[in-house]
């Protein structure tokens, strides 16, 4: 019996979403459950989710027995992925010092891989925290794809039950954002095959 196995051209790919606040009372989940099920929806992709909240990593980069034991949870999903989804609040002018952190403690996981952004805030939408993670992102050799998705006031687009009121909008921007990751993380996974990033 032969069995057939998908070239890693068409097979999905594994793109882990990093949810990226971990302040107490955070709406980050909200939006990261609206992405996982825009994910979900997609036969191209499939999710995997990396959350900063339970990532305890200290900032002192000391490799201690609690450091180790964080990134034994989370080195593998970023180290495995294709690609990834970042989700950002934007927190003055910026993002989280606990998403920077996460970035921070890797560097070979995140190399010729495609990153998308999604940031919510208010007036701003947390576009701010976005273009400052695009140089974050080119620094350590990842490529962000150029459309996003942003929510502006973002506690009231969602409805009490975490739906959005009027899903149009994202839901086309989102489609648009995961095919370009997904036009992204093909080629680059075929350029990979073919010949090692010699970052």
């Amino acid at each position: 019996m032969q069995i057939s196995v998908a070239p890693l051209s068409v097979a999905p790919l594994q793109v882990t979403l990093v949810v990226g606040s971990n302040r107490h009372g955070r709406f980050g989940p909200v939006v990261a459950d609206w992405l996982l099920d825009r994910l979900r929806d997609r036969d191209d992709v499939v999710p995997e989710v990396v959350d900063v909240a339970d990532a305890d990593l200290p900032t002192t980069f000391a490799p201690t027995p609690e450091a180790t034991a964080a990134l034994a949870s989370v080195t593998p999903k970023l180290a495995t992925a294709d690609a990834f989804v970042v989700l950002t609040p934007e927190y003055n002018h910026s993002f989280p010092a606990g998403l920077k952190n996460l970035i921070d403690w890797h560097f070979t996981e995140w190399q010729a891989k495609p990153v998308a952004l999604v940031s919510y805030g208010g007036l701003a939408g947390g576009l701010r925290a976005a273009e400052h993670l695009r140089q974050v992102f080119a620094e350590l050799h990842a490529v962000t794809v150029r459309d996003t998705v942003s929510f502006h006031n973002a506690g009231g687009s969602f409805d009490d039950e975490g739906r959005l009121k009027d899903s149009a909008g994202p839901d086309a921007a989102a489609k648009t954002m995961l095919d370009q990751l997904v036009w992204w993380g093909r080629a680059l996974r075929e350029a990979k095959e073919r010949r090692p990033y010699g970052g």
